[in-house]
């Protein structure tokens, strides 16, 4: 099977790919680095050349307001446009588990548009809607730093390890389209304070940490449930207690 992974350079992208080639599938690595250009559509007709699927792991690089909405709906439109011209038959985005709620920030909204686009593409799809990865989420708990201090939204989150993400990612890629959206995520439910109260403690950061009700996540207001995914998802096995173990004390 012939997969290409758009934004193959990227953290994700590089797991996906690895764990495309572990299936012992025919993978082609799309990026910037390879040519191919989302936005503009250079490379895009070649890197599709009789592909089955076409997995979309593209990224802004941008959580805050800025021009996250104009790349995905752009770099959507070209991605799709070239599939169709392919004759493609699985196309799979990565998603956010919770963008219908968080279309008051940019990036986010870009992402629901995103999937907006997949849908009424007529390509077959799969959307696969993600929580946190464990490897991003020193940067979430910095996005809420303030005058020294960290002061964090009332929530509960079910983060996953970007690995265990990459391999359901790519098996969903191999399988039929599912033309819906699939969820993906940790093990167990846990506060955000106790968290982030474990990787600081496991990293030594002595930063003052405490529930503010009026912090908003990046930007927006949430309900404390706003984030977990839904009771069908699809769940990794790797608790981020675990995680951390593995990463910082190896």
């Amino acid at each position: 099977m012939k997969v290409v992974v758009v934004g193959a350079s990227g953290m994700m992208g590089s797991k996906i790919v690895r764990a495309l080639e572990r299936g012992g599938h025919d993978v082609v690595e799309a990026s910037s680095k390879s040519g191919v250009n989302a936005l503009t559509g250079e490379g895009l007709a070649a890197a599709f050349a009789r592909a089955d699927a076409v997995v979309d792991v593209t990224n802004s690089g941008s959580f805050g307001d800025g021009d996250a909405l104009a790349f995905f709906k752009q770099a959507g439109k070209q991605m799709l446009s070239a599939a169709r011209v392919a004759g493609v038959r699985h196309y799979v985005a990565l998603s956010v588990v919770g963008a219908d709620s968080l279309v008051e920030n940019d990036y986010f909204r870009g992402k629901l548009v995103q999937e907006n686009l997949v849908r009424a593409s007529g390509l077959p799809h799969t959307i696969v809607r993600s929580t946190q990865f464990f490897e991003f989420f020193s940067g979430i708990l910095n996005a809420s730093v303030s005058d020294g201090a960290l002061r964090l939204p009332d929530l509960r989150l079910q983060p996953i390890a970007a690995d265990e993400a990459a391999i359901w990612i790519a098996k969903l890629a191999a399988e039929e389209p599912r033309n819906s959206i699939v969820e993906i995520g940790g093990p167990e439910p846990a506060e955000f304070i106790e968290l982030a109260k474990e990787l600081l403690t496991a990293t030594e950061d002595t930063r003052p940490l405490a529930i503010d009700p009026e912090t908003l996540y990046f930007g927006v207001s949430l309900p404390p449930k706003g984030l977990l995914p839904n009771s069908a998802m699809v769940s990794g096995k790797l608790t981020f207690h675990d995680w951390l173990s593995r990463t910082v004390y190896a």
